[in-house]
Formats: C-alpha cells, structure tokens, sequence
C-alpha cells in the first residue's frame, strides 16, 4: 500500500507542477474566473484520472511528457464536473478537498463560468496539442462522449438527481449501477483508454483497458458511497453523511456497508486478473485498484 501511495504522490508532485502556465494573469475583472478556475484545478485531489491516463500509456512504452497533455485536458474537464456538482442547485456542497468548494470562495456566479471555462479549455488543450491528427481527434471525440448528456457523466448527474425526487423505486440496483457506469465510470473509462489511444493499442488491448476500468469505477464508487456513510470528514475532506440527507441512492443504500464492501472486494480482484494480462507493466495497475477501496479519502 504504501508503494502505491508513494507513487500516487510522487506522481501529483510532477503533474502539479506543470500546471500554473495553463492559467496565464490575464487583465481586468475577468481575470476573476481564470482566478476560480486555476484554484478549482489546483486545490489539491488525488488525481487518480490523470494517473491512470499515465500509467495505461505505460503500458506501451509511452512516458509522462506525451500523456501529461491527455491528463490535463482531463483533470479540467474532471474538475469544470466538480465546481458545477457542488452548486446549491446540484449537490449544494460547501466543502471540496478540505477547502470551501468554489462557489463559496468565489460566488455562485464565477462558479458556473469557472466551470464553463474548463470544460472548454479541456478541448482546447487536446486541439493545440502535438499528438497525431489521428489520435487527437480520436482523443476529443471520446472524451466528448464520455462527459456529454447522451450515456456520458452529464446524463449521470441527471439521472442521480432525479432518483432523489423518485418514490417506491422498482430495481433501484439498476438505477444506481446505471448512475455509476454514466456519472463516474465514464470518465474513469476514458482515463484508461486514453492511455491506449495515445499508445496505438489493439482493439483485443482496447477491450481489457475498457474491462479493467468499468470494474475499478464500480468499485471507486461503492468505496465513496461507503466513505460518505462511515468516514471521517477531515480526513475525506468533504461534507460525509449527505447521501443519506439527500435521499441519494447509493450502492449503501442499495446493498447496506458490508455487502457493498463485499462487492467492491471481488470487482477489484476481477480488475486486477484482467489488467495482469499485460504482464509485469500491469504491477501498478494491480496496486492502484487495491487502493481504490482501502484508501480513506
């Protein structure tokens, strides 16, 4: 665990570190959003997406300097996702990263824009890149499906805020495994097969990146569900116990703790026998899906 750890850090240390000349001073009050985006982008977060863009492209040889743009454009878009997720109309958060989440430190307005503004700069920052026409247009066309309102996150939030208003819900297993796959897995699945696309993978190589990300985000978001229900706040570094006073459906409220624990324990193991497939590059991989549900934040 704690190589993995070590790793994830040391890893946050280089992407950090590059990221203040993507947010240039510009002059007069507008310079207000760029204020709020930069701050949403480098308030701390795991940077587990941009992470796993990383080391899927390793797998074929490709170093950080040639993924680093594919994670970025990522963390923007993952980041625009989280400004707008913690608005008084969606999740009405005050808290993100252990720091008041951007509408608070901003104002409700700057927030929607600063949001705005990533998401669009995500696609900027795949158009002005060096990567291969080819694989640039492919890179944007993905990860536009993967955030939009058609079977991308966009739809998920829809659907997770619809199932707070729903009542004597038939198959709520479904709704809420249906609101993971869109709302959260999504993106995990485009931060795997990112990495393939930057690395000319197979389409056999294509498909265990694909199988291997749909079982960590399973499993990514039962360990969030748990950790809302049973961790500590200043550790999470969010607002804990809203899923239940908000009505949300969750894998917790669907399962209870220790079954949906359970379950998060047998799709990692799945995960890691499908990535091992790559062979010793895979060892990170496996670790990093250990991590997703042992970790406390």
């Amino acid at each position: 665990m704690n190589n993995i750890l070590n790793q994830i850090k040391s890893y946050c240390n280089d992407f950090n570190s590059r990221l203040a000349p993507f947010f240039e001073k510009v002059e007069g009050q507008e310079r207000r959003v760029v204020e709020a985006m930069e701050y949403s982008v480098t308030n701390g977060g795991k940077r587990l997406r941009p992470f796993l863009v990383s080391e899927c492209a390793k797998l074929f040889d490709i170093d950080f300097n040639c993924s680093f743009t594919a994670a970025i454009s990522l963390e923007m878009l993952h980041s625009y996702s989280l400004i707008h997720d913690d608005l008084p109309a969606m999740d009405n958060d005050d808290l993100r990263r252990g720091k008041p989440t951007c509408h608070k430190q901003f104002d409700e307005a700057t927030a929607i824009l600063a949001g705005d503004g990533l998401l669009t700069f995500a696609f900027e920052v795949l158009a002005k890149s060096d990567y291969e026409d080819k694989t640039k247009i492919e890179l944007i066309k993905m990860l536009s499906i993967a955030s939009g309102a058609v079977n991308g996150m966009i739809a998920g939030q829809m659907l997770d805020l619809s199932a707070e208003k729903m009542h004597n819900i038939q198959n709520p297993e479904n709704i809420i495994k249906r609101i993971e796959e869109m709302k959260t897995g999504c993106l995990i699945k485009y931060a795997c097969q990112a990495g393939g696309i930057i690395g000319q993978a197979s389409e056999k190589q294509m498909q265990i990146l694909s199988d291997y990300s749909r079982k960590i985000g399973i499993a990514f978001q039962i360990a969030d569900d748990i950790l809302d229900a049973t961790g500590s706040q200043e550790i999470v570094g969010k607002t804990l116990k809203k899923d239940k006073n908000q009505n949300k459906l969750t894998f917790v409220s669907c399962y209870g703790v220790d079954e949906a624990r359970t379950m998060a324990k047998r799709l990692i193991h799945e995960a890691k026998e499908i990535i091992g497939l790559f062979g010793e590059k895979s060892h990170t991989l496996q670790d990093l899906a250990d991590f997703i549900i042992n970790r406390d934040h």
